[in-house]
């Protein structure tokens, strides 16, 4: 029986290293100066549990003071989830536009190129203030803050994915007889939707730190909104469960991209194969 990692207990493998991190956290909290920097797992699980029961639970050995229904987490952890999806769906569509733009577009690319620099440079935190002020405090001061992370993500990478198509391949397809909206279709795009998914499983991440954020600087709903009245109250354990609940939403926003990715990747061969091979 092998107990090294492989392809076959690699599951395994990461369930225990996460069973081996709570495990130590919980150690660690044992003590109440450590707990109050750093909470405890168990009074985490509570929240998040909490959270998404409708009824309350009675005091018990694990929860003394037992656990106040909060059915009302939809409505904040709906919000959150709209702007993350509203944001990552625009920041998408238009850095998949503006980059195939400029990457067949030279003398564009040329004249907007410090100015695309410079703004990619700016800490996007610092527009917060001003989305609020065009947008007002509803969901597109958010949604508009998060699409600045998305869409620079998304650009660079269409556009270094068009542009490194083989000149070859171009020359080929043109000696062939295609056209420029041919060559868009058959050329261009399959060569940048591998830099396109490499992209959007980074961007999911940025879209929820900017709805998030947004509504840390001005909000009255969200899940971020819960985690900044938490911290006000030095309620750690509440903190790490708007952490926990952001972060399952996130992988499962991720694996969403994943499963798109390999159905329209098929083509690509996997890792395994190319090791045969």
């Amino acid at each position: 029986m092998r107990i090294a990692p492989h392809e076959g207990n690699l599951r395994a493998w990461q369930v225990g290293l996460l069973l081996a991190m709570l495990l130590l956290w919980h150690a660690v909290s044992r003590d109440e100066q450590w707990a109050f920097f750093l909470g405890e797992p168990i009074k985490v699980a509570g929240r998040v549990w909490s959270w998404f029961l409708p009824f309350a639970v009675p005091p018990n050995p694990l929860f003394p003071e037992g656990l106040p229904g909060r059915a009302d987490i939809y409505l904040h952890l709906g919000v959150t989830l709209l702007e993350t999806l509203l944001a990552f769906g625009i920041g998408t569509v238009l850095g998949l536009a503006v980059g195939l733009w400029l990457a067949l577009a030279p003398t564009a690319s040329a004249i907007l190129d410090p100015y695309i620099k410079a703004a990619n440079s700016m800490p996007r935190v610092i527009l917060a203030p001003i989305f609020a002020l065009w947008f007002g405090l509803g969901i597109w001061s958010k949604v508009a803050l998060a699409v600045t992370l998305v869409f620079f993500i998304v650009f660079f990478n269409v556009y270094q994915g068009v542009r490194e198509v083989s000149p070859v391949v171009l020359a080929n397809a043109r000696m062939l007889g295609a056209s420029q909206k041919q060559l868009l279709r058959t050329v261009y795009l399959p060569s940048a939707t591998s830099w396109v998914f490499s992209s959007l499983h980074t961007s999911v991440g940025l879209a929820f730190v900017g709805a998030v954020v947004g509504e840390y600087l001005g909000s009255a709903r969200g899940v971020g909104y819960l985690i900044l009245q938490a911290e006000g109250t030095f309620d750690v354990n509440t903190v790490f469960a708007g952490i926990v609940v952001l972060t399952a939403f996130a992988l499962a926003l991720d694996g969403w991209v994943g499963r798109i990715e390999r159905r329209l990747m098929k083509w690509q061969p996997r890792q395994g194969e190319t090791e045969k091979l």
